[in-house]
């Protein structure tokens, strides 16, 4: 197949871009030349911005495209329109954030959407985002009706993950000692390696597939104390986990340093159903070989920038024991 991809150089592009190559097909890379250049010299590259630079693909045909950096609906519905009679499928990454109301355990692809009081914003922030999201969906179902996929993704992790949520964790594992751990044990939690949603993608176009999947992981349920405990396994590390309770955390507005940690009240998260993505050939690697890649690629090229500061967990935890001693 000749797939057209927008982006392509960075995380999940990047690795759609390698499963790609992999199977054998042949790859242009639309981008603005920014983010990683010299990767991929074998592969056609298009530099041009696709906010006005549309022009730059016309008179070419793919089979498909995949769009990994669409965020505003009038740049996507732009992108879809001129690629009309272009290209025959359209791929189109989004995000779990498009649902409504994240209190609704068990989600599948059919929950109720999220809207946007204002729908001509081009603010991306956590108001819109998922608003903005829904409706670059939409832009690309009009344009290509039942020759549209749709991937609504959660979080993403593995090798060169640039927002460190989820390395942050392993990271701290790995260095040992006592470590807090957010609340409810048994909680759980979803993810997926971005080389597991690379692979799905190029199966979907392969097999000429359309609709929108829910496309999260593990296989089966997972606990916040799995998701630790495996990493410690793989890392060795003499890590002991003291479990804070969710009302310590919010009284001490730690939220935001949780990455990927939800309060209970959202308790839709960690919890959608993948169903429909797995019997349409969704395949997981390890939890023991995302933790070990990711690790590995952090100690050569990471960026510490998510999780607890050292100073921050020591006064936590301090305060938790005080509070359990009193």
């Amino acid at each position: 197949m000749k797939i057209l991809i927008f982006g392509g150089t960075q995380f999940v592009g990047r690795h759609l871009t390698d499963a790609a190559l992999v199977r054998g097909h042949t790859v242009t890379l639309f981008n603005r030349g920014i983010t990683n250049p010299d990767l991929f010299p074998e592969v056609e590259k298009i530099h041009a911005n696709r906010d006005g630079g549309l022009r730059a693909l016309h008179g070419r045909r793919w089979d498909a495209v995949m769009d990994v950096n669409g965020y505003l609906p009038r740049i996507v519905g732009e992108t879809a329109r001129a690629l009309t009679e272009q290209v025959g499928l359209y791929l189109f990454i989004s995000t779990l954030s498009v649902y409504a109301d994240f209190s609704r355990p068990g989600m599948n692809e059919a929950a109720p959407l999220a809207t946007l009081k204002d729908p001509t914003t081009e603010t991306i922030d956590g108001e819109t985002y998922g608003g903005l999201k829904v409706l670059c969906e939409q832009a690309v179902e009009t344009h290509f009706p039942n020759r549209s996929i749709i991937l609504r993704l959660g979080y993403v992790v593995g090798p060169h993950d640039p927002t460190d949520r989820w390395t942050s964790w392993m990271r701290r594992v790995a260095r040992g000692g006592e470590m807090l751990a957010p609340g409810d044990p048994d909680a759980p939690i979803q993810f997926i390696d971005g080389r597991d949603v690379a692979r799905f993608a190029v199966r979907l176009l392969e097999n000429q597939a359309q609709g929108v999947f829910v496309t999260t992981g593990p296989a089966e349920r997972l606990t916040w104390a799995e998701m630790l405990t495996t990493a410690r396994q793989v890392t060795g590390a003499d890590t002991t986990f003291t479990w804070v309770s969710e009302p310590f955390l919010l009284e001490h507005k730690v939220e935001d340093e949780l990455p990927m940690w939800s309060s209970s009240a959202e308790r839709g998260a960690g919890t959608f159903d993948n169903r429909q993505a797995k019997q349409a050939g969704l395949e997981f690697l390890p939890l023991t070989a995302t933790t070990r890649d990711t690790l590995a690629w952090d100690a050569e090229e990471g960026r510490p920038k998510a999780g607890l500061k050292p100073e921050r967990e020591a006064e936590l935890l301090r305060l938790w024991h005080a509070r359990l001693g009193a």
